[in-house]
C-alpha cells in the first residue's frame, strides 16, 4: 500500500459525501471511493431515455438537515427546491381526495368524506409535530452506545430528557407511534379508511411491512420530520432532479479537498490486528488509512466487504439477520402527454400533477398488497406513489414531453418458490402500468420508454441489498441506539477505525445527511482524544 490517506469513504452517495466533507473541513486528507461512473448513490440524475432525465432512485427531497445544507452551502450553489402545492392526490374509484395546501384546505377536503375527521385533523397535526420536533433534534444526535461507559449514560440522560419533559399526552403519542401499527394508531384518530389511508401510505413507503404490522407506525413519522426552504413537514423537488444535490455536494467536498475516485470498487475491507489498515479495490490497488467509514449498508459492508474472521462470531451472527430489503420496485417512465385522470380529467397540467399522485386507497389496499407480495412475490394491485417531476421542471425532457418516476409496493426482496426477478420484472412493471392505466386511461398509450428497477436492480446498481432504499428495516429492534445493532450504534464498527455512516445508521433511511455528519463527528472525536492521548 503505497497511497495513505487519513480516512477513506467506501460509497460516494449523499452521506458519503457529507461525511467526506466534513472530515476534510476539519483538515483531513480524504479520498471517496465510488464503484459507480457517476457520483450520488442512490440520489443522482440519469437518462434513462434518448432526451429524457429523471431521478432514477431517490426521486423527492424534504428530509434532508437544514444544518447541512447550510454548511455545504448547497443554495448558494445553485441547488433549489420547488415546493408542492399540495402534497398529495389520492384517485379513488369515482372519487379522490387531496392532502396539503395549508390546515384549512385539508379540512375542507376531509369534510367531504368525514366532518368528525374534518374537526380531529389540527390535533393530529399538532401532536405529530411535537413528536416531529423531537426527532429533528435527535437525528444530528449519537444515539448512546449500550455498554459505552459514563459518556453513553450521560448522552441516554441528555437526549431521554427531551422526551420526558413532554407533556404526557405527547409521551403518550411517542409511545404509540414507536410500537403500535399504522392501522391502530390512525384507528385512534380518524373514522374514514380514505382518510386514513392519505396517512397510512407514508408507513409503508421502503418498507416490506402492512399497516397492520406493529411497528408500522413509526415508518409513518419518520416521513413527516423534514422540511423544505424553512417549512416544516413539506416536501419538494430538487431541480435538475436529486442528482443537482449530489452534485453540489461533490463540489463542496472537492471544495475541501476531498479527492473523488469512480469506478474505483471496493473488494475488501483491510484489517491488521483488529484496526483498520486501509482497503483493496477490485482492481487489486491496496490504499491504506487509518480511517474507513462505509457508506454502504450494514449487510452489504459486513457480509460482503469484511472478511467474516475480522469480526466475533456473535456480531457476525446479528449481521448475518440483520433485517434488509423494503419491497420496493422503481420505474422511471418517459411519456408524450400528461396523465388523464377519469376522476380528474384534462391533459393540461393541473395541481394534482404537481402532486404525489398516490394509489392505495385504503389500509385494507395495503395490507392485501402486502399479503400478495409474501405468497406470490409482487401484489396484483401494487401500490403505487407517481410523481410527474417535468410538471414543474421542464428541463428534464424534450419540449412537451414528460416524465413519470413510479415508486411502488408491495414487491418481495426475495421472490418465492426461487424464482429469479429477471426473469420476472416484466410481468411486474405490466402490473404496474395496469395499476395506474385503471385511474388513467391514457397512461400506457403514452409511454415512450421505461426504465425498470426490480428490488434485485436495486441491489446490483446501487448496492441496495434486497431492494432496500432504507438500507434496513426501519423496525424498533433496528432504531435508534439499535441501529444497526445495540452496543454499535453509535456509528463505529467492532474494528477500530471502521465506521459507518450511511442509511443503515441513526436515524435511518431517506435523503436526511444526518448519518453523514454524525459518523463525522464521532471521527473527529476519535481522533482528538487520540490527539490528546498520545500527541
Amino acid at each position: 500500500m503505497t497511497t495513505h490517506y487519513d480516512a477513506l469513504i467506501i460509497g460516494g452517495g449523499h452521506n458519503g459525501l457529507v461525511c467526506a466533507f466534513y472530515l476534510a473541513r476539519a483538515g483531513l486528507k480524504v479520498r471517496v471511493l465510488e464503484r459507480r461512473a457517476i457520483v450520488g448513490g442512490a440520489a443522482v440524475t440519469e437518462e434513462f431515455h434518448p432526451g429524457f432525465r429523471n431521478s432514477t432512485a431517490s426521486y423527492t427531497v424534504s428530509l434532508l438537515r437544514p444544518k447541512v445544507i447550510k454548511d455545504m452551502r448547497l443554495h448558494e450553489r445553485g441547488w433549489r427546491i420547488i415546493e408542492r402545492t399540495i402534497s398529495n392526490f389520492f384517485p379513488h374509484d369515482g372519487g379522490y381526495l387531496k392532502l396539503g395546501g395549508g390546515q384549512a384546505r385539508t379540512q375542507a377536503e376531509f369534510a367531504r368524506f368525514s366532518q368528525k375527521d374534518a374537526d380531529t385533523f389540527p390535533a393530529y397535526e399538532a401532536a405529530l409535530e411535537r413528536v416531529a420536533e423531537v426527532l429533528r433534534d435527535l437525528s444530528l444526535k449519537t444515539p448512546p452506545n449500550a455498554g459505552g461507559g459514563i459518556r453513553a449514560l450521560l448522552s441516554a440522560a441528555m437526549q431521554g430528557k427531551q422526551l420526558a419533559g413532554m407533556d404526557i399526552e405527547a409521551q403518550r403519542d411517542v409511545m404509540d407511534l414507536f410500537v403500535k401499527s399504522a392501522r391502530s394508531f390512525l384507528d385512534s384518530w380518524f373514522e374514514h379508511p380514505y382518510i386514513q389511508a392519505a396517512f397510512g401510505f407514508d408507513a409503508v413507503v421502503g418498507n416490506y411491512a402492512s399497516p397492520d404490522t406493529p411497528g408500522s407506525a413509526y415508518v409513518l413519522l419518520h416521513h413527516v420530520f423534514g422540511e423544505v426552504n424553512g417549512k416544516k413537514g413539506t416536501w419538494g423537488h430538487s431541480v435538475g432532479g436529486m442528482g443537482a444535490i449530489t452534485q453540489y455536494m461533490a463540489e463542496a467536498c472537492v471544495e475541501a479537498g476531498v479527492e473523488i475516485s469512480l469506478e474505483a470498487p471496493v473488494a475488501r475491507v483491510l484489517v491488521d490486528g483488529n484496526r483498520v489498515a486501509g482497503v483493496r479495490l477490485e482492481s487489486g490497488e491496496e490504499i491504506a488509512a487509518g480511517v474507513v467509514a462505509s457508506n454502504a449498508g450494514p449487510a452489504l459492508l459486513f457480509r460482503q466487504l469484511v472478511d467474516r474472521a475480522d469480526l466475533t462470531p456473535e456480531f457476525a451472527r446479528r449481521m448475518d439477520h440483520f433485517k434488509a430489503g423494503s419491497g420496493t420496485f422503481r420505474m422511471n417512465v418517459a411519456l408524450s402527454e400528461l396523465p388523464d385522470f377519469t376522476v380528474l380529467p384534462g391533459k393540461e397540467k393541473a395541481e394534482h400533477h404537481t402532486a404525489g399522485i398516490i394509489i392505495s386507497p385504503t389500509l385494507d389496499y395495503m395490507d392485501q398488497a402486502f399479503t400478495d407480495a409474501k405468497a406470490f412475490g409482487w401484489s396484483k394491485a401494487p401500490i403505487v406513489e407517481m410523481k410527474l417531476p417535468t410538471s414543474v421542471d421542464n428541463s428534464l425532457a424534450p419540449p412537451g414531453m414528460h416524465i413519470a418516476s413510479l415508486f411502488c409496493q408491495q414487491f418481495a426482496p426475495v421472490l418465492p418458490d426461487g424464482r429469479s426477478w429477471d426473469d420476472a420484472r416484466e410481468a411486474a412493471a405490466e402490473a404496474i402500468i395496469d395499476t395506474v392505466t385503471q385511474h388513467a386511461p391514457n397512461f400506457r398509450a403514452s409511454i415512450l420508454g421505461v426504465q425498470i428497477h426490480s428490488p434485485l436492480d436495486l441491489e446490483r446498481k446501487f448496492g441496495l441489498i434486497g431492494g432496500d432504499i432504507m438500507h434496513g428495516h426501519m423496525s424498533l429492534d433496528q432504531l435508534w441506539a439499535a441501529r444497526p445493532v445495540l452496543g454499535h450504534g453509535d456509528y463505529r464498527a467492532p474494528i477500530k477505525g471502521l465506521y459507518m455512516c450511511g442509511a443503515g445508521t441513526h436515524p435511518g433511511g431517506g435523503v436526511t445527511g444526518a448519518p453523514g455528519h454524525n459518523a463525522a463527528h464521532e471521527i473527529l472525536r476519535d481522533r482528538s482524544l487520540l490527539g490528546r492521548l498520545f500527541g
